[in-house]
């Protein structure tokens, strides 16, 4: 069996597979991860919009009944291509670097906050110019 042919499989045993995302404002916050990092979103005007992030091997929902954590508790990392140009895009749509682009062995990573104040990372392989 082929698995590169296959389709992304959210029935990863051990993975990451389902988050929720804490918001005062769902919608809004939809809108920041869809246009940042290409995710997918459906029913982006309700309370709890859904989404799956750009590997299809994630997904979830925006959710108000849980405190934005801001620097404290589990921070994931998305990867990405651009560190310097997804740190452009984060605070083109209202999020803020945390920590600048950092060298982190042969990795650039980079700390941010989105609009309702989650603390995440970015990352990609190469080591920060």
């Amino acid at each position: 069996m082929d698995r590169a042919a296959e389709p992304p499989s959210l029935a990863r045993p051990g993975g990451v597979t389902y988050l929720h995302i804490p918001a005062s404002e769902p919608a809004a916050l939809a809108v920041f991860y869809r246009e940042v990092f290409g995710w997918g979103i459906r029913d982006e005007e309700s309370s709890s919009p859904a989404f799956h992030d750009g590997s299809g091997h994630v997904i979830g929902h925006f959710v108000t009944e849980q405190e934005v954590a801001g620097d404290a508790g589990v921070r994931p990392y998305i990867y990405v291509e651009d560190v310097d140009a997804t740190v452009q895009e984060i605070a083109n749509h209202g999020g803020w670097v945390v920590k600048e682009p950092f060298a982190e062995g042969a990795l650039t990573v980079a700390v941010f906050a989105d609009p309702a104040g989650n603390v995440l990372g970015i990352w990609r392989f190469g080591a920060a110019e």
